[in-house]
């Protein structure tokens, strides 16, 4: 149904592949807070859409924001905070039509360490890929 990339794999995907979108799907509060994803390096950007407003409530507006602006036949990448929301978007998508589809594994910021502090064992920042703030 969809594959799973992590951060590193998925940016040189995104870079060779003209067409790929990258969607960030966690809620505008993190994209404020601890930033997007930054692929202008490679001529592109992220589609920001959340698949939940705050944690518990469902954007209902979510499939209908991506299938406006995103091509069921495009490649299309799906990252959250640490991969369980771009799972579900992945299965979403997936229902809707979409066929060429990824998981971010590792997320933006990646899971906690042993002090539950995130970026600083895996995930995007983690592996130095570009980023920006909001």
């Amino acid at each position: 149904m969809f594959r799973e990339l992590t951060p590193l794999e998925t940016y040189e995907e995104l870079s060779q592949k003209a067409d790929a979108v990258l969607i960030d799907c966690r809620a505008p509060a993190e994209w404020h807070f601890t930033g997007t994803p930054d692929l202008s390096q490679i001529g592109k950007k992220p589609f920001l859409a959340a698949i939940s407003d705050e944690p518990g409530r469902p954007n209902p507006e979510f499939l209908d924001q991506v299938k406006t602006v995103v091509d069921p036949a495009a490649p299309v990448y799906i990252i959250c905070r640490v991969g369980g929301r771009s799972a579900n978007a992945c299965r979403m998508l997936a229902a809707e039509g979409y066929n060429s589809l990824v998981n971010v594994i590792e997320g933006f910021e990646g899971r906690g360490d042993e002090n539950g502090h995130r970026n600083n064992v895996e995930g995007w920042k983690f592996h130095g890929l570009p980023w920006t703030q909001i």
